[in-house]
């Protein structure tokens, strides 16, 4: 009692902070977060900083935005996780060169920037932006318009937001120019350099030689053993690190595609809709109604039509219905609503109006009613362009909008300006405003149609869905953890194989849009089944897990199948080199070899080392640096190659003329060493930086 007693204090503070420690290591399972740091929200981590799932997704949204804007193309799932990668690496560069740069203390002054933005020649970004496209000259004019106006207390906050963004990133850049000026200035190319790639380049050598394909023997007659394995990685264990997990699985997938019956009823709802679309009387709406893809009713040439219609619809009358027909997975109704011939090209200036600054559509034609009115008096187009118009780029060449085809502007403009007629004065509007056009020349001319489509995609119904649906669940459910390929073969299912899959991986052959399965493996363990059936496109999918490749070097085991081919061509090697070189023992020549060994011999001219290509071969670098490194008249040793095993004999070396100036030789060997040096150091920050990388558990 006295013992407890003396140490009752010390058990209570004991007992005190077990109970404390349970409390919260409860709420922390309870919650899934961590005492010591909550990264439930990190993407990645660089160096010891973090990359936060909101900063990653801010800077994806922005390039996405940019993508979109200049090229006009839609986001398919090979475009995002191309996105996707890009920003990723952008966020390695940033924090991998940043932390190098701020280590030697590169910056960029006051006085720089301003030499970069606007001086006598500003940052090729900045230029490009304020370049006139007609005229391919720097607008200096344009660009201080810009400044001033980001400066005035009318200046749009966003405008003005994205264009420190944009300076922040042009300091950046301008930082790992100088950065990356540096690391150029350490490189260095000697004389010696300059004279061994000279010689590599221009000496020649004369040989003859013979070969035992590997071809020659039959892949049956090689067994592999381990040791074979193991010789061969071992001899090529550094082809085998992996700089980011991979993941193997193999999936069955359960064919969704419409049925016969889905394809005869949408063929029945299409013919109602061909008779009901030629009763129609307002075309237009009868498509926004009716069709899947709203595309614009607007005239075309000939050869701009699906070629089914191209056909028929430039010598059918107007009203004329063609269709039901199939055209990729459609099935299409076209209506000929109008024919005509206009002009090929149009030379056309205009004055642009915002009716929300005029006090509305009404205001605003009465304002371009008047402005016509001032040029048929004769006042100057170019003047009148310059005071009223909003079209900026238009109103530096006084208005002037150039000569055009059909199809350069929007739809609703060219209806209006390919319809009228040479000094015609045109008022109408669009969804940019209210134009005045001038109708200055036009030339050709060619017969265009408007015609109105109405298609209905080929889809499978919801009664052909939930049968092969049932059929993939049945499957699942009979699956157990060992089982995955005989129940498939049981089907008749084929096993299709994903290797080396990406955490970050879109698509799988086959799969364009496979997100929820690669995100299901990278939370799998080896030997899982998917837990349910993934919907992708018109198929069903279910995984099995069958391999995870963690990041650092793989084993044996891990890369065995990859490597059998090599290994069985290293094992035939071993033996094609026993057979030559019991043909070489007492032999005195390289014919003699030959016809020991049952081979040929091929003389070969004007070989240089630095194109180590035998004509009918291909690429052989072992055979020719021994070749270059040999003595003439003496017979090789076996030389295990790309395509076979050699025997060579030297003929004779052609020496080129001496190297007179090395000077460009040097300057070349730089030039070529800078460009690689700008890829391989990054490379090497990024194997030599700690990064982890989550991305698979978010995207």
């Amino acid at each position: 009692m006295g013992y407890l007693r003396d140490r009752m204090g010390t058990i209570l503070a004991i007992f005190i902070g077990f109970a404390l420690l349970a409390f919260v290591a409860g709420e922390v399972i309870k919650s899934g977060s961590s005492i010591f740091k909550d990264n439930a929200s990190e993407i990645g981590e660089i160096n010891g900083s973090a990359v936060s799932y909101k900063e990653f997704n801010d800077r994806l949204d922005l390039s996405t935005a940019q993508f979109k804007q200049q090229s006009g193309q839609s986001i398919s799932p090979q475009i995002t996780s191309y996105l996707q990668e890009t920003t990723w690496n952008q966020f390695l560069t940033d924090r991998l060169l940043g932390k190098e740069i701020e280590k030697i203390g590169i910056t960029v002054g006051d006085a720089e920037t301003q030499t970069m933005v606007s001086g006598a020649n500003p940052d090729p970004q900045i230029a490009r932006q304020f370049t006139d496209p007609q005229t391919g000259q720097f607008d200096r004019a344009k660009l201080n318009q810009f400044l001033q106006y980001l400066q005035s207390p009318k200046a749009d906050t966003t405008q003005v937001s994205s264009w420190r963004t944009f300076l922040t990133e042009l300091i950046k850049d301008k930082k790992r120019q100088k950065y990356m000026a540096l690391v150029g200035t350490g490189l260095y190319v000697n004389t010696l350099e300059a004279q061994d790639d000279y010689t590599a380049k221009n000496k020649l050598a004369n040989f003859k030689y013979t070969v035992l394909d590997y071809a020659s023997i039959p892949d049956s007659k090689v067994t592999l053993t381990d040791d074979d394995y193991s010789a061969y990685y071992n001899e090529h264990k550094s082809e085998f690190k992996n700089k980011q997990e991979l993941r193997n699985f193999d999936y069955v997938s359960f064919n969704a595609a419409p049925s016969k019956e889905d394809s005869l009823a949408i063929k029945t709802q299409v013919d109602k809709l061909a008779a009901d679309f030629k009763a129609s009387a307002n075309d237009s709406l009868f498509v926004q109604i009716n069709s899947e893809t709203k595309t614009p009713i607007t005239y075309l040439k000939k050869g701009q039509l699906d070629p089914k219609l191209d056909s028929v619809m430039f010598a059918a009358a107007p009203g004329f219905v063609y269709g039901p027909y199939l055209s990729g997975t459609s099935y299409k109704v076209a209506k000929l609503i109008s024919a005509r011939v206009e002009p090929d090209s149009v030379k056309a200036r205009h004055i642009l109006l915002n009716p929300a600054t005029e006090g509305g559509i009404d205001k605003a034609l009465a304002k371009a009613d008047s402005i016509k009115k001032l040029l048929i008096g004769g006042k100057s187009f170019a003047d009148l362009a310059n005071s009223f118009s909003t079209d900026k780029a238009a109103n530096q060449k006084g208005g002037d909008l150039g000569t055009f085809a059909r199809g350069t502007m929007i739809p609703a403009f060219d209806d209006v300006i390919f319809a009228a007629k040479k000094g015609d004065i045109k008022i109408f509007t669009t969804q940019f405003g209210v134009h005045l056009v001038e109708i200055q020349n036009e030339t050709g001319s060619s017969k265009v149609v408007k015609v109105a489509q109405v298609d209905k995609p080929l889809e499978a119904s919801q009664k052909t869905q939930n049968d092969v649906y049932n059929k993939a669940q049945g499957f699942l459910g009979s699956l157990t953890k060992d089982n995955f390929e005989a129940q498939a073969k049981k089907a008749g299912l084929v096993v299709k194989k994903a290797d080396d899959v990406t955490g970050t991986a879109a698509t799988l052959p086959g799969l364009d849009n496979a997100r929820a399965l690669v995100k299901w493996a990278f939370k799998a363990d080896k030997g899982d089944f998917s837990e349910e059936v993934y919907p992708i496109g018109d198929q069903y999918v279910i995984g099995s897990l069958t391999q995870i490749k963690p990041v650092g070097y793989l084993s044996v085991d891990d890369v065995k199948k990859q490597i059998e081919p090599m290994v069985r061509v290293a094992v035939k090697g071993k033996q094609l080199a026993e057979k030559l070189q019991a043909a070489s023992n007492g032999a005195s020549s390289i014919d003699q070899v030959a016809q020991k060994a049952g081979s040929k011999v091929v003389p070969v001219q004007n070989i240089v080392f630095a194109n180590p290509v035998i004509p009918g071969s291909g690429p052989e670098y072992k055979v020719i640096g021994s070749i270059f490194g040999s003595q003439p008249n003496k017979l090789s040793k076996p030389v295990v190659g790309a395509q076979g095993v050699y025997v060579y004999t030297l003929e004779s070396f052609i020496n080129p003329a001496a190297l007179t100036n090395a000077v460009r030789e040097k300057q070349t060997l730089g030039q070529a060493l800078e460009q690689r040096a700008n890829e391989k150091v990054l490379e090497a920050l990024k194997d030599k930086a700690n990064v982890k990388d989550n991305r698979a558990k978010f995207l």
